[in-house]
């Protein structure tokens, strides 16, 4: 018998709070996917401008799922950014300003969207009227508001830029740092101070891509930054490790994502399209396109417990990784690689020993990597959770850190600890918070421990694609 309790779970997390701020009807206006809205086509001559540069504006109505005490203000801002080739792309960063905001901050939350169709761009997500066919940036939505409640602008970019390139850390990267760039451009229209704001950047598993990423790059690509910390949350710090260890499991259906994110044309195409023509089956090929155009939970759903290395998928089978371009391409994105590409600003990161995902020993490797470079990085290892539930464990840590990073009371050097803890102190963050809290403790008790109750039925069941790529 087919089970629908994975489907119920991803909707339960999504609607945590269906609570709405605004004094307005719930939808006045059907949000044009990207694919139509021409707001994300950038105006002739654009490349000319500098990173980071703003070449359109509009201000939006934003619906969380989740708890706002106050209306927000919402901006889009979309900017000039880089490709993997150092060729100028656009994408879009979403802004959002409480009210009585503090001036001097802002902090960049990097969702995991996971996918490599533009309909499941954050910005699209997150507007009035939007069709949320991307649930799991839907989720972070609720994490996302802790910042806001906190008095924090924050501001999340599509990081994956203009083709939805999943999985090619180098652009998502850049792609961070200019909407940081952007967001310091804009800070006039946000009351901020000047154009050097403190900043804090965060995001767990695929926005750890992001956010490692933009780490990662920050002292050579966007140094003039004021960015006092970066945390990072079940980092995919070795794209072949996580390959390896999720393929031909409930979550193998990141992969196909994958190999259409790093052929997108912003991303690795050039390299990458020829390699997949010759070696893709006929069915790779149908996967891979149709994870152009789903969304994550689509493509989990779609392709649990089947194998990229199979050749079923691509002839090559189990030596595909091995092939030069494939490799080259996944050695490109190992974060730690270069020295030179060490993070200035200090890092949290945090992981489960039980990952189902990520493997914990990437991270673990990314942190001996750093530190030995000279990083300053805390390292926290969550025992007793798993993938989802640590994305919740590790809610209050990320927020006292950023306090602390602004604060400028972090320590330096390099540290670790463990926490045997699978319960959320509904005060951990204060009073203004608990509500917030309470949600994400029933959200644990809904996937159970180290993710069990999802575990125990994602890819039994099959929903309907994304429209409107």
């Amino acid at each position: 018998m087919i089970s629908s309790r994975p489907l119920l779970i991803f909707i339960g997390l999504a609607a945590l709070s269906m609570t709405t701020v605004f004094a307005h009807p719930l939808i006045e206006a059907r949000a044009l996917p990207p694919a139509l809205d021409p707001f994300y086509r950038a105006p002739a001559g654009f490349e000319s401008a500098a990173p980071g540069t703003i070449v359109r504006q509009r201000t939006v109505q934003t619906a969380f799922l989740g708890l706002i005490a106050k209306p927000v203000e919402a901006y889009q801002l979309l900017y000039r950014t880089t490709a993997i080739d150092g060729s100028a792309i656009a994408t879009v960063t979403t802004i959002f300003k409480p009210s009585d905001s503090k001036t001097d901050r802002f902090v960049s939350f990097q969702t995991a969207y996971d996918s490599s169709a533009r309909i499941c761009n954050p910005s699209y997500n997150y507007r009035l009227g939007s069709v949320q066919v991307d649930l799991i940036s839907s989720f972070e939505q609720v994490l996302l508001q802790t910042y806001l409640l906190e008095g924090y602008i924050v501001a999340s970019s599509d990081y994956e830029g203009p083709d939805a390139a999943f999985g090619a850390g180098r652009l998502a990267g850049m792609g961070v740092l200019d909407g940081m760039r952007a967001v310091s451009n804009f800070y006039e229209t946000l009351g901020l101070d000047n154009d050097t704001p403190m900043i804090v950047g965060t995001g767990y598993s695929g926005g750890g891509i992001a956010t490692g990423w933009a780490a990662s790059l920050h002292p050579t690509y966007a140094s003039e930054l004021n960015v006092r910390g970066w945390s990072s949350g079940g980092t995919p710090a070795n794209v072949t490790g996580t390959a390896v260890f999720v393929d031909d499991t409930t979550f193998s259906g990141f992969l196909p994502a994958a190999f259409a994110g790093l052929s997108k044309d912003s991303s690795y195409g050039a390299l990458l399209d020829p390699v997949i023509a010759r070696l893709a089956t006929p069915y790779g090929k149908a996967q891979i396109a149709a994870a152009s155009v789903n969304c994550a939970p689509a493509d989990l759903l779609n392709f649990a417990l089947m194998s990229v290395q199979d050749k079923s998928f691509q002839r090559l089978g189990d030596q595909i990784f091995y092939e030069p371009t494939v490799a080259a391409i996944l050695e490109d994105n190992l974060m730690g690689r270069n020295a030179n590409e060490t993070p200035t600003a200090p890092v949290l990161l945090y992981h489960a020993s039980r990952d189902e995902i990520i493997p914990y020993s990437n991270a673990t490797t990314l942190y001996d990597t750093w530190c030995r470079n000279g990083a300053d990085v805390h390292f926290t290892t969550f025992g007793n959770g798993g993938h989802l539930t640590t994305e919740i464990l590790g809610l209050p840590m990320a927020v006292q850190f950023a306090n602390s990073a602004f604060a400028g009371t972090l320590s330096s050097g390099c540290s670790k600890d463990t926490v045997l803890d699978d319960t959320l102190d509904p005060l951990a963050l204060g009073a203004s918070l608990e509500p917030a809290l309470v949600r994400l403790i029933n959200a644990l008790g809904t996937l159970g421990e180290a993710d069990e109750h999802l575990m125990g039925n994602l890819g039994l069941i099959k929903v309907p694609a994304a429209k409107g790529n």
